[in-house]
């Protein structure tokens, strides 16, 4: 099913249409949420949170103003931040023991990113540029974890991922 069809059809109610959007975006969704939150049970949860607030809030998705991918990680990125916030979740943090999660190769973007050759793309941009992609959209990282990871300023991870879409939005035009 092409992306305005299951648009169309979500926007129109249907809910076998969400089965092909977590076909497609599922585990691509899954390994954002899965960063932020560094728990495989709190991520499958909060994936099924945004699932629902995608169904919920289609009407709000508008083409003009970016892809649903992005629309969708965006929701998975605030579900998953909100979900740390929670007193249940970082009373959960402070009794686990040493259960150190890793995170799994298996639920990364890979499956969706390959199809369209995302990473191929992201990969022939400049190296400053790349890292902010990577990092923001590959590895789920908020601004303020890139500047940290970077040591760069703020200001210079927004130029940077601004600047770095604006080239890959040249491509896809």
């Amino acid at each position: 099913m092409h992306e305005t069809a299951f648009i169309s059809a979500l926007k129109s109610g249907d809910k076998n249409a969400l089965g092909t959007v977590y076909d497609q975006y599922g585990a691509a969704l899954y390994g954002v949420v899965l960063r932020i939150v560094q728990s495989p049970e709190v991520a499958e949860e909060v994936v099924q949170d945004v699932f629902l607030k995608i169904f919920r809030n289609i009407a709000s998705f508008d083409e003009t103003k970016g892809k649903f991918y992005t629309w969708a990680v965006n929701i998975a990125r605030n579900t998953a931040i909100d979900a740390t916030r929670t007193s249940e979740f970082r009373k959960s943090q402070k009794t686990d023991q040493f259960d150190f999660v890793v995170y799994r190769e298996s639920h990364t973007a890979t499956p969706f990113v390959e199809g369209i050759g995302l990473k191929e793309l992201v990969g022939k941009l400049e190296e400053k540029h790349r890292k902010v992609i990577d990092l923001a959209y590959f590895q789920g990282y908020t601004q303020t974890e890139i500047e940290q990871a970077l040591n760069i300023p703020i200001g210079t991870v927004k130029t940077r991922m601004r600047l770095a879409i604006k080239e890959l939005r040249k491509v896809f035009s």
